[in-house]
């Protein structure tokens, strides 16, 4: 049955039925990547999927090939590679073949190089502004450089003994800012290419591999002969640097939820380090700058979101000092 047909039906009858899921799906091509499918995931998931068909329905009218584009984006931690796993499977299980990208294989440089350029990038933007503003001097150094060796030197708390340490973190968090997400770090121009040959019904096409150190980096080979749905799970899935998204789902969570999930993983080094909740925090700035884009908006508790409503929530958490 053509895959029109079969969601068609579903959508028509408002009958969908979530099948039971094995302990081990197949889930993103991240090489060492590990997902933990539990209750909440299934729950989300079960609640995005009906909407995902109808709005695959409507991107299949538009499309020659019958390729449709989907990303599922979000903080990390906030279980985009679970569900993401979960949509795919629910696809197959329809009979509809459906493959789940990994965005975290496309930045230019593995992690730990990426890391420190992000770093590199931070501190040195950082002096550049004081410089700027006329505030830097070798003394302010040296309370700096001794910061910049605990690894404490993004902690806003410093400010407050040495107020000249204010202009410190703003040039560097700006620093960061143009460089988080954009091209710079990330390789959009390839996604957008394996996007495009996959609408276009190309079908094998090599996608990249990134580990975590030097010798983790290849390409594989990958059919997508009996594939229709591309399921992207990446933070910057919703990003404005590339193109051929038909489908972005948003995934919402707080940067304090990001940092425990993440702490909970032990996925890197320092994780609750003052410079990675900087990072979280300015992640979380562009997908809030993204979400007007997004066709389906999930909170964090499961439910689904207008954009209006979105808005209104994230007003509440902070206080009323939300801008959209």
């Amino acid at each position: 049955m053509e895959i029109k047909s079969i969601i068609e039906k579903i959508v028509e009858s408002k009958q969908w039925d979530a099948p039971d899921i094995p302990a081990d799906i197949p889930h993103g091509d991240m090489p060492g990547d590990k997902i933990e499918i539990g209750k909440i995931h299934i729950e989300k998931a079960n609640t995005i999927f009906p909407k995902v068909l109808f709005q695959v329905l409507k991107t299949l009218e538009k499309s020659e090939h019958q390729k449709v584009v989907l990303t599922v984006c979000g903080g990390s931690g906030v279980g985009k590679s679970e569900i993401a796993s979960l949509l795919t499977y629910y696809f197959n299980q329809l009979g509809i073949g459906s493959y789940t990208l990994s965005g975290d294989n496309y930045p230019h440089r593995i992690p730990k190089y990426n890391d420190a350029e992000r770093l590199h990038i931070f501190r040195e933007s950082a002096i550049r502004g004081m410089i700027k503003d006329g505030i830097f001097n070798e003394d302010r150094f040296e309370i700096i450089h001794r910061f910049q060796q605990e690894e404490d030197d993004a902690n806003a708390a410093h400010a407050k003994e040495y107020p000249w340490y204010k202009s410190y973190l703003s040039g560097g968090r700006e620093g960061l800012k143009n460089y988080l997400g954009t091209r710079n770090e990330i390789g959009f121009e390839e996604i957008e290419g394996i996007l495009s040959e996959f609408k276009r019904g190309k079908e094998k096409i090599w996608l990249k591999r990134m580990g975590r150190s030097d010798t983790e980096l290849w390409y594989s080979k990958v059919d997508f002969s009996r594939i229709n749905i591309l399921v992207v799970e990446w933070t910057h899935g919703n990003s404005d640097n590339y193109q051929g998204v038909d489908i972005p789902i948003l995934l919402n969570s707080t940067p304090e939820e990001t940092l425990a999930h993440r702490r909970a993983r032990n996925r890197d080094g320092s994780t609750d380090s003052p410079f990675t909740t900087m990072v979280l925090e300015l992640e979380q700035d562009m997908l809030e700058s993204q979400a007007h884009k997004a066709q389906l908006i999930l909170s964090k508790n499961g439910e689904l979101l207008s954009y209006e409503q979105y808005c209104r929530q994230m007003e509440e958490s902070r206080g009323g000092n939300y801008e959209r």
